[in-house]
């Protein structure tokens, strides 16, 4: 068969256009924590409670408790004045309320410990932590000495850095 001079431009045009496409940028490693709560409200949590990532993860915040709202916020002096509980370089984030099924994504690429709590439920610990890089690394910052505004309760229901290290981490080999 033969093309003609018509088919064979059609065709060099299509393969100069696919190769002018702008080259896709790897997508950062995605984690999920979600916001959950019994049938009736009696208990709510993070789900993960604790969670270890890599520098560069975008971590997806979803509300799959029925019956509540919820947020994702981190102890920070610019939110609420709260102490900082957050590396100094990092940016504090705050979901605000979100409704069932919806959701919320933070990327995460300062190495150190973030920890946060959902503004409506605190007093019910409904906090978390996440691990981002692993101690010794540069620019690494650990646990906030600031305890003054948490009470026990809030505090032991956060997991120690150790622990959550133990567990798997998302983004170290791009899964989870």
């Amino acid at each position: 068969m033969s093309r003609t001079r018509r088919q064979v431009l059609a065709l060099g045009g299509g393969a100069v256009a696919t190769l002018a496409l702008p080259r896709s940028i790897p997508a950062s490693p995605i984690g999920e924590v979600e916001m959950v709560g019994t049938a009736r409200g009696e208990r709510i949590w993070f789900a993960p409670r604790g969670l270890a990532v890599a520098p560069g993860t975008t971590l997806r915040f979803v509300n799959r408790d029925s019956g509540n709202s919820h947020t994702a916020t981190t102890y920070h002096p610019d939110l609420y004045g709260r102490p900082r509980r957050i590396p100094a370089a990092a940016e504090p984030w705050d979901s605000g309320f979100l409704l069932p099924g919806e959701s919320f994504q933070v990327t995460l690429t300062v190495p150190g410990v973030y920890d946060y709590y959902c503004i409506p439920h605190e007093m019910a610990a409904m906090v978390g932590r996440i691990v981002v890089g692993r101690p010794g690394a540069a620019e690494w910052e650990g646990l906030s000495e600031e305890t003054d505004d948490m009470m026990p309760e809030k505090l032991a229901a956060l997991p120690s850095v150790d622990a959550i290290l133990s567990r798997v981490r998302i983004g170290e080999d791009g899964s989870q």
